[in-house]
């Protein structure tokens, strides 16, 4: 057996640790953040807070007349599950397709999020979508957020998804009328929708949240929530963010996810001063980003975007793929490679059991993670600084970052890092500051990098007031206690309706690869429906039941990593708030995102849509 890397081989990862040592450092610096509330702890960005969500800075609002109509699809959301949703469904012959945004243009967080230094934090060559239908290919293996916007619209127009698209509406209800086998949607607009089938696309970064800060609301300074970027304010804009109005600003920001790590560095280089406030560190490697090379790209043979997508998921999730190379070769599959390098080094790899294989890949992975605390010490200059800018905890506790800059940053004598960790969180905003660690801060300007509602309560991922099925039955209560769902995108109550997204279904490395899944398979059923003249369909009690069934029995059990893990959105915070650990991607298929495929392909195939219930 032979491991072939494309010249990409494992890294040179310390080997002088006390792997029982850091696992209690680690359960310490894991116990000091969490907090009773678990993702209760975030404040929804509604009612009072609505402004931090609502309001579009890319687009001015026109007021329009109230849509009255009656459809065959419409499709909540624009960002990539929905327009690979809409894609589908045109490919399939059906064209009456009404995409309804919240937003001013396709896009979803492509569209919305334009901070400064925003890009794709993994490989864009596997992320983007539809890149071999489209004739296009990045410009680079981290492809800035405008170029990824751009080829949203660009969907959006080679599919004809432009006509008949509504943006800038937010749906209010969604309610199945049973005398007319319809989905009534009412909206901001005083629109009146009448939709045969419904597919829900909003997407896991639909919702900004902000955190649960006691007088957030007191603070009479400028403030604005990372994914609503106010250049008006800072100076610049997305395609050149030359923040200059900031030249005699201070500048708090809330939050070092992927998003601030991207943000800081432009902050530290145009604000008076900087205050980044840190609960928990991430990963910060580097990213190396290079230009696409045009060789490359003349060499690549038709499915090639599909054989990448694939071999990136068992580069990462699947632990190694032994055989192939690694053709990411970034960041994100270094803890694979490490993995593979050490299997083969032994004398009999197949031999190998499970646990050992899971007991070795783990001491990689405290390795790995030594490696990157040492980058921090190679970069920062103050050691207080460094030390607090250390990430303890497992590789994939929290999204991996990448970027050449960010630690740098804290070298900048107007670039100050406030660690919160002992404090759980800053502990108030006062009208002219924030105060942290018993210190008051006077700044002028707030910036939430906070997040979105990923792992909170279904109501406030949606953020549709009411989405009731047969006889009034609420999606929030009927979905309260866990998924109900045949191939985690239909339930029973609940007829023509389609989700998307992390429910019960197989999960892939790359989000994109899951939405285009579920999109060529919702696709499917409603143009099956179209052509034989069905008014409704939903699953049958017993076909839901088996499918949640299916996916008790070969759940793969995380909870006990996701459990160790520090607190964040992987991990529903940690479990406060009588909600349990849970974990992002919701109940997933247990044999894995490509068996799950094979699984649809083959109910597609039988040709007789079993498991659902046709009404005509």
């Amino acid at each position: 057996m032979t491991a072939v890397t494309n010249g990409c081989g494992p890294t040179d990862t310390p080997t002088d640790i006390d792997i029982d040592a850091l696992r209690e450092k680690y359960r310490v610096e894991r116990e000091k953040r969490l907090r009773k509330e678990g993702s209760k702890q975030y404040v929804e960005t509604a009612g009072g807070y609505a402004e931090f969500a609502e309001i579009d800075p890319h687009t001015p609002y026109v007021e329009r007349d109230p849509i009255n109509s009656d459809i065959d699809v419409a499709v909540l959301g624009g960002g990539f599950g929905g327009l690979l949703a809409g894609a589908h469904l045109k490919k399939a012959g059906v064209e009456d397709v009404r995409i309804i945004e919240m937003g001013g243009d396709f896009g979803g967080v492509w569209y919305w999020n334009r901070y400064p230094g925003i890009q794709c934090d993994n490989e864009s060559y596997c992320y983007v979508p539809l890149l071999e239908e489209l004739d296009f290919i990045p410009s680079k293996k981290f492809a800035d957020g405008a170029e990824i916007y751009q080829h949203c619209r660009n969907i959006g127009k080679h599919f004809g998804l432009y006509d008949g698209a509504i943006f800038a509406t937010q749906v209010r209800d969604l309610i199945w009328d049973d005398e007319i086998d319809r989905w009534r949607i009412t909206t901001n607009r005083g629109d009146d929708i009448r939709a045969r089938f419904v597919v829900m696309a909003s997407g896991p970064f639909n919702r900004p949240k902000l955190p649960g800060i006691p007088g957030i609301h007191e603070f009479q300074g400028h403030s604005f929530h990372s994914s609503r970027w106010d250049y008006e304010y800072t100076g610049g804009d997305s395609a050149d963010p030359v923040l200059d109005k900031l030249a005699d600003k201070t500048v708090a920001i809330i939050g070092t996810g992927a998003t601030g790590v991207q943000i800081v560095p432009f902050l530290g280089k145009y604000a008076k001063q900087v205050y980044v406030i840190q609960r928990t560190p991430s990963t910060v490697d580097a990213r190396n980003n290079a230009a696409t090379d045009p060789e490359w790209a003349k060499s690549l043979q038709p499915g090639w975007q599909k054989e990448r997508q694939r071999n990136f998921h068992s580069w990462t999730f699947e632990g190694m793929a032994l055989g192939q190379p690694d053709l990411v070769c970034d960041f994100w599959t270094e803890l694979g490679r490490n993995t593979a390098a050490r299997v083969l080094a032994l004398e009999d790899p197949a031999s190998m059991t499970p646990e050992q294989f899971m007991g070795l890949r783990e001491e990689e992975d405290y390795k790995l993670m030594e490696r990157l605390r040492r980058r921090v010490e190679s970069l920062v200059d103050d050691p207080d600084t460094a030390e607090a800018l250390k990430p303890y905890y497992r590789f994939l506790c929290k999204r991996p970052c990448s970027n050449d800059d960010y630690l740098a940053t804290f070298n900048r004598p107007n670039v100050t890092l406030i660690d919160v960790s002992e404090s759980k969180g800053v502990e108030k905003l006062t009208e002219t500051g924030f105060v942290a660690n018993g210190v008051e801060y006077p700044i002028d300007c707030i910036i939430y990098a906070s997040g979105f509602e990923i792992t909170t309560e279904i109501s406030r991922r949606y953020s549709i007031d009411a989405i009731e099925g047969r006889d009034g039955v609420s999606l929030y209560d009927y979905w309260h206690d866990g998924f109900k769902t045949l191939h985690g995108m239909t339930s029973r109550g609940f007829p023509n309706q389609f989700f998307t997204g992390f429910t019960q279904v197989g999960i892939s490395a790359n989000i994109a690869a899951n939405y285009e899944l579920q999109g060529e398979h919702i696709a499917y059923v409603i143009a099956e429906a179209l052509k034989r003249g069905v008014t409704s369909l939903e699953p049958t009690q017993e076909a839901q039941d088996g499918w949640c069934q299916t996916i008790k029995e070969n759940l793969i059990d995380n909870s006990a990593f996701d459990a160790e893990c520090t607190p964040g959105y992987y991990n529903n915070e940690g479990g406060g708030g009588g909600e349990g650990i849970k974990s992002h991607l919701g109940e997933p298929y247990g044999p894995g995102f490509y068996a799950f495929g094979d699984l649809l392909a083959q109910w597609r195939a039988g040709g007789d849509l079993q498991g659902l219930e046709l009404g005509t």
